[in-house]
């Protein structure tokens, strides 16, 4: 009962938060599993991954998609409110987030020059696209609970 005190006492864009990291972890998780899973005694370049990145992907989407909705028909009175400190938490965690998905693409490009395996460049972009989402939205978690760095 407590637990369910807690997420009502959050903010919407809090909310929002925890479920990107939940689900981001849960899909990234779940996709490693599958093509580690895979691998056995071929190479690990020779996996197909393909279909397992777009589904880990697209049900990740999903399933962030059906989550916010659920937990917004629990408290609709949140839906939309934001205030001034809302939108600094979410500049201030998505623009920190956002130094992964620089440095994964400057990797995948650095790797793209040096014809390595397209695998490799594929999964480097979905690991930055994770843990951008990840950082940004732990970043905000963070800031929510005890407030904006100060600089």
């Amino acid at each position: 009962m407590s637990a369910l005190l807690y997420i009502r006492d959050m903010a919407s864009e809090e909310k929002r938060a925890w479920i990107m990291v939940v689900v981001s972890v849960c899909a990234y998780g779940a996709y490693l599993a599958v093509v580690l899973g895979r691998a056995g005694t071929i190479p690990l370049t020779e996996v197909p991954y393909v279909a397992p990145l777009l589904w880990s992907i697209g049900g990740a989407c999903l399933a962030s998609i059906v989550l916010f909705i659920a937990v917004s028909m629990a408290s609709p009175a949140d839906i939309g409110k934001k205030d001034q400190r809302d939108r600094e938490i979410h500049r201030y965690g998505e623009y920190t987030g956002q130094s992964f998905l620089v440095a994964g693409a400057i990797a995948a490009m650095i790797m793209a020059m040096l014809e390595w395996d397209h695998f490799w460049i594929a999964n480097t972009l979905y690991l930055a696209f994770v843990l951008s989402a990840v950082l940004g939205s732990t970043l905000k978690i963070i800031a929510y609970r005890r407030g904006l760095p100060s600089w």
